[in-house]
């Protein structure tokens, strides 16, 4: 079996090293278009559960590396005159030189032919092979030479940086935020061999052309941040290697493998350098590949398992690495934070490490950080709360004369089982089950405003006398029997009006097929091609519907409800009004975004009119649109600030669903990203919702600033009572009702 790699970086000749001691006989050939000492960067930095990787798939390579490691446990954050230290987070940082000399010195011991200076500029150029390792970077030209077979996407990002190395010796992994008359400037600095560290200096396009190094040569980019960071440096010297300031490329692929060739490492995918992932992915995509390699028949069969068992690994931490490059590129917006939450809000930018996460490792810390989040909530609340101090889900948190017990809430789900827009028994057990489970704050599924404003004939109403009294039925159950509050969204279906329950259609949002009724929208765009083109609306229409939803805001008062949030999102009708994807109006409710927002304006402000003073109101927005032309971060910014200025008192920041062609990034907590924003440049209160299913996710979002309350939807479907359990496991079990105090005397298992 012939194998070449055209590369000889980490990714290539760690391939060439576990293939050729898995079979001696193989014959493996390297092109390395450099020389063999020539490399860009200083240092390379492994996590420990890489280098147990690494340890399993070969010793001696294994051993030579840690022969070589400087490791640390602590971070340093430096910040508004402070040193913020958290340890237990066990890295390893290297030369990026003397990792290719150990991988160039096994590939030799094993047999493996290395062929530097090499340029490769067509995989034709290496002759019959069996398996081609396309190893060469992110400049790949053997992705470029396929490339509507690899189906490339390459986002090349805003911010600028320049990697250095230093003498300065630094003890653990330290980051500078430091502001000149030209910006804020960020440094990723750690030790990559005795006596020499890494020094990566970074900041935005604006500062960058402020400080006027558009054509600084490297030379002069030393002087700069030499000066720029001398009391850092502590007399220390900047060194350079290929130190030219750059953007960092996200490199995604729609596919790694074409016949017998495979993408790997830097060709195939980039994860930012800020959570150090990139010579770390390119040696576990060898591992993987070399195991699929052994398993399977043959080298077809063996590129295929290896996308398919590997690709979600790779996506994960690249929206790890996403999260975590978008942080730093938008740090100016946490500035103002306390030194104590900045430092969470570093330490879990990337989502992979959680308020629990970072209790195990350093109690300390978050020992810390519980304490000083405690101290706010009680400020905000005027409550006085225990000590040590309970976790962020379980403090308070205070809207105007509503005071929430904890930060957890069940977020509004419809239900579809009401009977022309009257709730019943159902609903009943199903709010009150979860009021009884602890939850702060419960919502009501959206309710409609009208008969003709419901989304399907199952869905709740707040338009007739016995609509108030059945609701009343369930808000006295929820104040009477638990601790909890209890909120309702008022929503009208607009153009996803009339169609089917979920389970009853084909497939979602499906028409009906008897019982129809007429729909409007803002605009005569049906939600797809089999729905009703819905009637573009009037000034009469629009006079009607306020009309209905003041109405249903008196009942909802009368029913007794502590918070009233108006819909804005998913698609529905007032939604509808603020996408230049479904508002094609000319009149003065199309057009610019402030004329987009007038009519929503106009319902909510008839809304605030009528509800009682000391009861808050909220909305909820779709903050993107995942579509091109829509609504974006940015935007959702603006539609928060004009909320502000109308008296919303939080905003309920959930995405997308305005349109059936959108293309929504799914992840772990990936709507949360839009509330932080929100929250950061506008001061104003969010909720975040989507995706955050466990009690350690709600303590990072609450301590790390980005939410003052988090929604939960399908985990409290499963789990009612899933903010007692929560509260269990994270030590502070909340005292149960009369009725079930027996359990104070019974332990749960779990295995």
């Amino acid at each position: 079996m012939r194998i070449v790699s055209i590369g000889g970086g980490p990714a290539g000749l760690y391939a060439a090293i576990l293939l050729k001691k898995d079979d001696p006989t193989r014959e493996v050939v390297v092109h390395e278009r450099n020389r063999a000492d020539d490399t860009f960067g200083f240092g390379v930095v492994f996590s420990d559960a890489t280098m147990d990787n690494l340890r399993q798939a070969d010793a001696p390579t294994y051993d030579a590396i840690v022969a070589a490691l400087a490791h640390w446990d602590d971070i340093d954050i430096h910040y508004r005159g402070e040193v913020i230290t958290s340890t237990g987070h066990g890295f390893s940082g290297m030369s990026r030189i003397r990792l290719l000399n150990i991988l160039q010195d096994r590939c030799r011991e094993l047999g493996v032919r290395m062929h530097f200076e090499s340029e490769v500029g067509s995989v034709a150029e290496v002759g019959e092979a069996d398996l081609i390792l396309a190893a060469d970077g992110v400049n790949s030209r053997v992705r470029s030479e396929f490339a509507d077979d690899f189906g490339t996407a390459l986002d090349l990002r805003p911010n600028r940086f320049v990697w250095l190395g230093t003498d300065r010796v630094f003890d653990a992994f330290t980051f500078y935020f430091k502001n000149d008359e030209h910006g804020l400037w960020r440094v990723h600095a750690y030790q990559y061999e005795e006596g020499h560290s890494t020094f990566i200096v970074e900041c935005t396009e604006d500062t960058w052309r402020s400080a006027g190094l558009q054509d600084a040569s490297e030379a002069h980019t030393a002087a700069f941040c030499e000066a720029l960071f001398a009391d850092e440096l502590d007399g220390a010297r900047l060194i350079c290697n290929r130190s030219v300031w750059r953007r960092f490329p996200i490199v995604r692929t729609r596919r790694w493998s074409r016949g017998n060739v495979v993408l790997l490492g830097d060709a195939a995918h980039t994860a930012h350098f800020s959570i150090g992932s990139g010579t770390r992915l390119a040696l576990e995509d060898v591992i993987a590949l070399v195991d699929q390699i052994r398993a399977q028949p043959d080298v077809p069969s063996a590129l295929a398992a290896y996308e398919e068992s590997h690709r979600k690994e790779v996506e994960s931490l690249q929206r790890a690495a996403q999260a975590s490059l978008e942080w730093f590129e938008a740090t100016e917006r946490y500035m103002a934070q306390h030194p104590t939450q900045f430092a969470f809000n570093l330490l879990t930018r990337s989502l992979r490490i959680d308020h629990q996460n970072l209790k195990v490792r350093d109690p300390a810390f978050i020992a810390r950080v519980d304490d000083w989040f405690a101290g706010e909530a009680e400020r905000q609340s005027g409550r006085t709360l225990p000590r040590p101090a309970p976790p962020p889900l379980l403090t308070p948190f205070r809207l105007r004369g509503m005071t929430l017990d904890n930060r957890v809430v069940v977020s509004p789900m419809c239900q579809y089982q009401a009977t022309d827009g009257r709730v019943d028994d159902w609903h009943l057990v199903h709010y009150g089950s979860r009021a009884v489970g602890g939850a702060g704050l419960i919502y009501a599924e959206m309710t409609n405003v009208s008969a003709e404003a419901r989304i399907t004939p199952g869905c709740a109403g707040l338009y007739r006398p016995d609509h108030v009294d059945a609701w009343r039925r369930v808000v006295d159950f929820v104040h009477g029997r638990s601790q909890a509050k209890i909120a309702m969204q008022l929503g009208h279906a607009g153009r996803k009006a009339a169609t089917c329950r979920p389970w009853e259609g084909e497939g979602s949002d499906a028409p009906l097929e008897e019982g129809e009724w007429p729909i409007l929208a803002p605009s005569p765009i049906p939600w797809r091609p089999p729905n009703q083109v819905p009637r573009e609306m009037t000034r009469a229409d629009m006079d009607a519907v306020i009309a209905d939803y003041q109405r249903a805001a008196g009942y909802a008062m009368d029913a007794g409800f502590d918070l009233l949030e108006i819909h804005f999102a998913h698609g529905y009708l007032l939604g509808t009004f603020i996408s230049p994807l479904t508002n094609d109006r000319t009149d003065a409710y199309g057009g610019s975004l402030d004329a987009r927002m007038r009519f929503p304006l106009e319902v909510f402000d008839a809304c605030r009119a009528i509800w009682p003073e000391d009861r808050p109101m909220s909305v909820r927005i779709s903050a993107v649109d995942w579509a091109p032309g829509g609504m974006g971060p940015g935007d959702a910014v603006e539609v928060a600030r004009h909320l502000e200025s109308h008296g919303c008192d939080i905003v309920d920041v959930s995405a997308g669903q305005t349109v059936a062609h959108q293309r929504p990034r799914y992840g772990r907590q990936f709507q949360t990203p839009f509330s932080d924003r929100i929250r950061q440049e506008l001061g104003i209160h969010t909720m975040a919702v989507g995706n955050i299913s466990s009690y350690m996710d709600v303590n990072a979002i609450l301590a790390a600033g980005r939410a003052d309350l988090c929604l939960l939807a399908r985990a409290h479907l499963w789990d009612p009572y899933w903010t007692r359990h929560a509260a269990f496991a994270a030590g502070a079990p909340l005292p149960w009702p009369d009725s079930y105090r027996s359990l104070d005397r019974y332990t749960p298992r779990f295995e």
